[in-house]
C-alpha cells in the first residue's frame, strides 16, 4: 500500500479554523488527521503541499516511524509548530489507515485499552456576560448536560500583573462557579500563560479555597524555570504543555518536577505515537496526562485513542458540545460526552469519517483569537469591546 494523495480541507470559524487532512492510498483506503491552527493554517497548507511531494507522496501509511522521521528531519531545518501540525496530521491519518486496513481501533494498535472510558472536561462554555450570576448559570448548565469536570480562565486580559480590584473580581466569578457546581465537580483554572511567577503564586492563594484541580499555564510557556519557581511554592497542582511542540523539549519539565499534569496537544507535537511516547516517559515520573483538545470531533477521537490505551491518561477537554457545536457535523461518528464520559468503541481506525461536502458549509475564516483582548472569551470577534 502506498499513499497517493494528500487532501486538506479548512473548516471555519471566526475564532478558530480546522485543518483536515484527508490521506489516499492506492488500494482505496483513506485516513483523516485534524489540527487547529491560530493564525497559521496557510502556512500549514503551505507546508503539507511541499511535503508531500518530498516526504510523503509514495510512502507506506504503515511505515509510520519512518514517515514521520523523514518529515522531520528530512528537511534539516528545525521543526516548528508549523512542521509538527502538519506531522501530526498525516500521522494520525496513517493510523486510521493502518486501523481500517487491520479492522482494528488504534487504541488497539498502542497495546489495547486499559480503561473502557475517559472523563471528560468542558471548555468554551462561558461565552456569556463576564458577570457571577452569568458564569454560575452557564456552568449549571454544563453539569446538567452530565459534565463532571470545567475549565475557566476568569482572568479578564490579565497580562503580567493583575490589579487588586480585577482579582478580587476573578474570585468572585470562581466563587460563584465553585457554588453552582458543588464540591465534588473539578475545576480546572485556566491562566493561559498571563502571569510573572510572582503575580501567578498571589492568584493561586487566592483561588485556593475554591479546590482548583489544577492551574494551567500559571507563566508564559518559554521559560520552565519560572514555571518551576511557581511549582515550588504553590499547592495546587501544575498542568502545561500545549505550546510545547517537541516532545524532546519536555526534558527540562521532568528534570524539574515543575508540572504535575503534562497537555500535549495531538495535533501540534507530531501525532498520536510522538504523544504515546511522551506519556510513558510521563509515567516514569509519576505525572499524569491530559491532552489540550481545542479540535473538532477527529482530534477529539485521536486523543480519546490514546486515553485508552495510556495508563496515566487523566481526562480529556472538549469544546464541541458549547463553543460552535455545529462543526460535529463534518464528521460520522463524533465522539459524544454521555455522564461526563466518552466511551470506548470497537469501530476500526479512528472511527470517525469526514465529511467534504459537510466541511464546505464552513467555509475557512479570517479566524483571530485574541487572548489579550476585553470580551476574548466570548469566542466572536464582533463582541470584542
Amino acid at each position: 500500500m502506498r499513499i497517493t494523495r494528500v487532501e486538506t480541507h479548512v473548516v471555519g470559524t471566526p475564532w478558530r479554523n480546522l485543518t483536515y487532512v484527508v490521506v489516499h492510498t492506492d488500494e482505496g483506503l483513506t485516513g483523516v488527521g485534524e489540527t487547529r491552527m491560530l493564525g497559521h493554517t496557510d502556512a500549514l497548507r503551505g507546508y503539507l503541499a511541499e511535503a508531500g511531494t518530498n516526504h510523503i507522496l509514495g510512502s507506506d501509511p504503515f511505515a509510520i516511524e519512518d514517515l514521520v522521521r523523514r518529515m522531520k528531519y528530512g528537511d534539516y531545518g528545525r521543526a516548528g509548530e508549523i512542521v509538527m501540525s502538519g506531522i501530526a496530521c498525516v500521522e494520525t491519518a496513517c493510523w486510521d489507515i493502518k486501523g481500517k486496513a487491520l479492522g482494528v481501533p488504534v487504541w488497539q494498535l498502542l497495546g489495547g485499552k486499559v480503561t473502557d472510558r475517559v472523563k471528560a472536561y468542558a471548555n468554551g462554555w462561558y461565552t456569556t456576560e463576564r458577570t457571577p450570576e452569568a458564569y454560575a448559570e452557564a456552568a449549571c448548565a454544563v453539569v446538567a448536560r452530565g459534565y463532571r469536570a470545567l475549565k475557566i480562565d476568569p482572568f479578564g486580559a490579565g497580562h503580567l500583573e493583575l490589579p487588586y480590584a480585577e482579582t478580587m473580581y476573578a474570585v468572585s466569578l470562581i466563587e460563584a462557579v465553585r457554588d453552582a457546581i458543588g464540591p465534588e465537580t473539578e475545576l480546572m483554572l485556566e491562566m493561559h500563560g498571563r502571569f510573572s511567577p510572582a503575580t501567578a503564586v498571589r492568584l493561586a492563594r487566592e483561588m485556593a479555597p475554591f479546590r482548583p484541580a489544577w492551574m494551567e499555564e500559571p507563566v508564559p510557556p518559554e521559560n520552565l524555570r519560572a514555571l518551576a519557581k511557581v511549582a515550588d511554592r504553590v499547592d495546587i497542582p501544575v498542568a502545561t504543555g500545549e505550546r510545547i511542540h517537541d516532545r524532546v523539549e519536555f526534558r527540562e519539565l521532568f528534570a524539574s518536577q515543575a508540572a504535575d499534569i503534562l497537555q500535549p496537544d495531538v495535533g501540534h507535537i507530531g501525532g498520536i505515537l510522538e504523544t504515546r511516547k511522551l506519556a510513558a516517559t510521563a509515567e516514569t515520573h509519576y505525572m499524569l496526562v491530559a491532552p489540550h483538545n481545542v479540535g473538532g470531533s477527529v482530534l477529539t477521537a485521536a486523543s480519546l485513542h490514546l486515553g485508552f490505551s495510556t495508563p496515566n491518561f487523566k481526562i480529556l477537554e472538549h469544546f464541541n458540545d458549547f463553543a460552535d457545536a455545529g462543526i460535529k457535523s463534518v464528521v460520522t461518528g463524533a465522539p459524544e460526552v454521555v455522564d461526563g464520559y466518552f466511551e470506548i468503541n470497537d469501530t476500526p481506525g479512528l472511527g470517525v469519517t469526514f465529511d467534504a461536502d459537510a466541511a464546505a458549509e464552513f467555509p475557512q475564516q479570517r479566524a483571530h483569537f485574541d487572548l489579550w483582548a476585553d470580551g476574548w472569551e466570548k469566542r466572536d470577534p464582533e463582541a470584542r469591546r
